[in-house]
């Protein structure tokens, strides 16, 4: 039997992912070329490293194990993950720790809005763990961060990649009510793989969620995201851009899913680049406002970028209706 060991921070023989460890092993298939990607190197990579340790921070990037870490650390940017690096959900697709996670820290709101102003981000995203053993599962916390870097560096657009506060009482409206530029919430997959790839979410709760956003605050951009490669039929990925779009949701991404180790879901395929440009076609036709689909797209790779394209494409829609 194998299961995955962290050895971060000292904690030498922890399981990273102990309610996977009596799951069958599903072998690791090799990816194809338009996958592979180059080891970190760059000196930046090193700088931005360097500033995560500094300030105690946890990034996705690294605890989600992203192929773009290379690339996006060599321009200064990283995706804070907050509320600790221990998720108390177990979703079959996630590289992420799984546990029993540790009070919140008070002081990360201060530590992440100066890693954002030292890195001179003009965006950025703020993401967390699943925090079910906290009372607003982690919003107020998600609320202080998005106070803490508007008051040191205004002209940073944040947003916030959130839970989806299941059974959380007014969380989202206290999270919409910090204001953030971007709400983002990934459904993830078709609501028929939920019961195995996502067991311990809603579909529908989480499209109210970003339904919601829009009925609170329709100024704030909301995004979706989708992993392919699970077993998802064509028709099943239509049907949730449409359930997408009915929710007024601005933006989606779609990129393709990597099994992390030999206890997560199977690769049930890998999708070639031009699927995914078919793919991003259909969304567009459907009306997103902005579009990422590539094998390599992740919820939050080039968003600095994105999100510029995503304003103007508002402006122009804007212009068009007057």
């Amino acid at each position: 039997m194998r299961v995955v060991i962290d050895h971060r921070q000292g904690e030498i023989g922890r399981v990273r992912h102990p309610e996977k460890r009596h799951r069958p092993d599903n072998p690791i298939v090799r990816k194809p070329e338009w996958i592979r990607v180059k080891a970190p190197g760059h000196p930046v990579y090193q700088e931005t490293h360097h500033l995560m340790r500094q300030h105690q921070l946890v990034t996705v990037c690294e605890e989600a194990a992203c192929p773009n870490i290379g690339e996006c650390w060599s321009q200064k940017h990283a995706t804070m993950m907050i509320m600790g690096e221990i998720c108390t959900r177990a979703c079959a697709f996630c590289h992420v720790s799984t546990g029993i996670p540790l009070p919140l820290d008070e002081d990360e709101p201060r530590r992440v809005a100066e890693a954002v102003k030292k890195l001179g981000l003009r965006h950025v995203v703020i993401t967390s763990v699943d925090r079910d053993d906290l009372p607003d599962g982690g919003a107020h916390h998600f609320a202080n961060v998005i106070t803490a870097i508007r008051a040191i560096s205004a002209q940073t657009t944040i947003e916030v990649l959130t839970p989806d506060f299941l059974r959380k009482s007014k969380a989202l409206e206290v999270v919409v009510a910090a204001r953030p530029d971007v709400f983002n919430h990934n459904l993830e997959t078709v609501p028929r793989l939920y019961p195995t790839i996502r067991p311990g979410a809603r579909y529908y709760h989480s499209l109210r969620l970003l339904d919601q956003v829009k009925q609170i605050n329709p100024s704030i951009f909301t995004k979706s995201g989708l992993m392919l490669g699970l077993g998802e039929e064509k028709t099943e990925i239509a049907q949730v851009m449409d359930d997408l779009r009915s929710a007024s949701v601005d933006f989606i991404t779609m990129g393709q899913y990597l099994q992390p180790t030999v206890k997560h879901a199977a690769v049930a395929r890998f999708l070639t680049p031009a699927e995914f440009e078919d793919y991003g076609k259909m969304a567009r036709v459907k009306g997103f406002l902005q579009v990422s689909a590539s094998p390599l797209t992740r919820s939050s790779y080039h968003a600095d970028s994105d999100f510029s394209a995503l304003r103007a494409a508002r402006e122009q829609r804007v212009g068009e209706a007057n």
